[in-house]
């Protein structure tokens, strides 16, 4: 099942920025920095009691907006669980619908579920 929050997607004006704010001055450090798709980056950072955020510069804020493309969360949440085939079974069987199944991606495994509203999350495996 799902065992707590995995990530927070902070919506940033320029990557190069964010990181040398978030680890030069706020003292995190750099997890994960990549490229994936389209001119996307994928760079997180972690605190040192082990929050990650996800620094996305690419992304307009998308909390509550139905306007995102199909294969972007809504909420900028990210809920993790130990099992992700697993959980995805469990949640399935329960009636959760998965509109992007378990898929592995550059920075790990990667499912998006949907709320009784249409709100899109992010799942991934920790």
């Amino acid at each position: 099942m799902i065992t707590g929050v995995s990530k927070v997607v902070l919506t940033v004006r320029d990557c190069d920025a964010a990181k040398e704010f978030w680890v030069g001055r706020m003292g995190f450090a750099v997890e994960t920095d990549a490229e994936y798709g389209e001119g996307a980056r994928w760079l997180e950072v972690r605190s040192p009691s082990g929050v990650t955020l996800v620094l996305d510069g690419k992304s307009p804020d998308r909390a509550g907006d139905r306007s995102v493309p199909e294969e972007l969360p809504h909420s900028n949440v990210f809920f993790t669980c130990e099992d992700i085939e697993k959980t995805y079974a469990e949640l399935v069987e329960r009636g959760v619908r998965f509109p992007q199944p378990p898929v592995k991606q550059p920075w790990g495994w990667w499912s998006l579920f949907e709320d009784q509203d249409g709100t899109r999350y992010a799942l991934n495996q920790g």
